[in-house]
């Protein structure tokens, strides 16, 4: 009698574990479509960006950038990368296009060479000027370019966070999955984990000092990534955040690229 109930309660305990596994992915979906709706409707933006690099003994260099990012409805945003210091990149310029669905489009203006370098997808993975971001680090975080599962509540610096994981959907990804911690105030991430293609740990980013904006958007005033790997870490320091500039997709064709400076 006892082995007829279990055998009869075993399909119970499977639908248990499957109902378990799909709430949690339906949790993780729903955190992350939040964070969209709750970053949406901003228009466009301009700010200035310091970016330090350190190699693994701590020596340091630094960049100075303009970056203009504009929101584009139902797709990805748009961005435009100006470096502007030391003499060495003055006048590169690196223009991004994210999609939601079908692949990103990222160009590179080299002055040096007078000409501009499509990033082909398979190349989405490596260092974006020798730095710890990676060039699919620089595009905007789009719902549909992940899957999610949701892991956890936690604490992390006093502050509570939801924990999610989400799975790159995009081809080319040179990561198998990220971990993220969003604070649960306002719905931004505060820390990010990165495993490789193996499932190793390659990289954390701490996002701290935010502020809002609009009586809405919040934007950190630092972003540190650490190549747990190699030992080197970017550090990027932003500033003087503008909104609603009146920037529009003519300021963000390929032909952008020449004139920024």
């Amino acid at each position: 009698m006892n082995r007829l109930i279990l055998i009869l309660l075993l399909p119970l305990c499977l639908l248990s574990t499957a109902l378990a596994a799909e709430t949690a992915e339906e949790k993780g979906l729903a955190i992350a479509e939040e964070m969209d709706r709750r970053d949406t409707g901003w228009g466009d933006q301009t700010a200035r960006m310091e970016m330090i690099l350190r190699n693994r003994r701590g020596d340091e260099s630094r960049r100075q950038i303009r970056v203009r990012t504009l929101e584009v409805e139902n797709d990805g945003d748009k961005s435009l990368t100006i470096f502007d210091h030391p003499r060495d990149v003055k006048g590169t310029a690196f223009l991004s296009y994210t999609h939601a669905l079908k692949p990103d489009e990222q160009w590179l203006y080299l002055p040096a060479l007078k000409r501009v370098k499509r990033i082909a997808s398979r190349n989405k993975s490596g260092p974006f000027m020798g730095s710890e971001f990676a060039y699919e680090d620089m595009t905007s975080q789009e719902v549909p370019k992940y899957s999610y599962r949701f892991l956890r509540e936690e604490e992390v610096g006093g502050r509570k966070t939801l924990v999610i994981e989400r799975y790159p959907q995009y081809e080319y990804s040179g990561y198998t999955r990220q971990v993220v911690w969003i604070d649960s105030g306002m719905y931004r991430p505060v820390k990010v984990e990165f495993y490789d293609r193996k499932d190793s740990l390659l990289k954390t980013l701490t996002l701290s000092g935010y502020h809002r904006y609009l009586d809405r958007y919040w934007r950190p005033d630092e972003m540190h990534m650490i190549n747990h790997q190699t030992g080197k870490q970017t550090t990027l320091r932003w500033s003087d955040y503008r909104f609603r500039t009146g920037l529009t997709s003519r300021d963000f064709d390929k032909n952008s690229l020449k004139r920024a400076h």
